[in-house]
């Protein structure tokens, strides 16, 4: 039987008859400069995609515990009417890590919800919870309103008109014993029957599937207490 294996071809190219090939060389030199122009065009993609990546993943990755911060005596807080306290979200980076907190005494003809040690002052963020943009107490209409939407919170937080998909996010409050000042603390987003979850992104609903289908960040803190 004829033997149909074809011949190994010597890994020398000069065996392989290739023009211009020297005496013991392996990879001609058309092959070796276009590896070595493909490994340049790699490691220069590489320079300017995985700083890319890594800024934009980064925020994914890092996890971030707000302290607690006194915001002044319970006196200071009225039972039908907000205060609005500037309080740190990021330390270190000046104004820019700063944000308002709407501050009120828990009222418990129309906080409905379970008391507990972290909500006898209500505490709620301005950050809108359609797109983030800063929401306004407006007094004589007892409303917060969105600027840049239209979005419309009543007096608890919970969207009374607009886009928001969830109530305003909250802040869990104590006092502290040795001050005695209200102090503010991390943040915690709630589903329209004010149940606590993890903080979650803006656009991001927490009623139905909601829930499952936005799920908090790995590097998120824990729901608060009752959450």
């Amino acid at each position: 039987m004829p033997n149909r294996r074809k011949p190994k071809l010597s890994k020398y190219t000069a065996d392989r008859n290739i023009p211009g090939a020297y005496e013991g060389e392996t990879v001609t030199r058309r092959r070796f400069m276009v590896g070595a122009a493909n490994g340049a065009g790699a490691v220069a993609a590489a320079a300017f995609t995985l700083p890319a990546l890594g800024f934009a993943l980064a925020p994914v990755f890092k996890t971030s515990q707000m302290p607690w911060q006194p915001i002044g005596p319970p006196s200071d807080f009225p039972i039908d009417n907000y205060v609005a306290k500037v309080i740190t979200i990021v330390a270190g980076i000046g104004e820019a890590g700063t944000s308002l907190a709407y501050v009120r005494t828990r009222n418990p003809s129309i906080d409905t919800e379970p008391e507990d040690q972290y909500n006898r002052f209500v505490a709620l963020s301005s950050r809108c919870a359609h797109l983030g943009c800063p929401v306004r107490w407006v007094a004589p209409a007892q409303r917060f309103v969105c600027p840049c939407h239209g979005g419309v919170y009543n007096l608890r937080g919970i969207v009374s008109g607009g886009p928001p998909v969830r109530p305003l996010d909250r802040f869990y409050t104590r006092v502290n014993s040795t001050t005695g000042l209200v102090e503010v603390g991390p943040r915690y987003s709630v589903n329209f029957e004010l149940r606590r979850f993890s903080p979650r992104d803006p656009a991001e609903p927490l009623d139905g599937v909601g829930q499952y289908l936005y799920p908090a960040r790995w590097t998120t803190p824990p729901a608060p207490p009752g959450g």
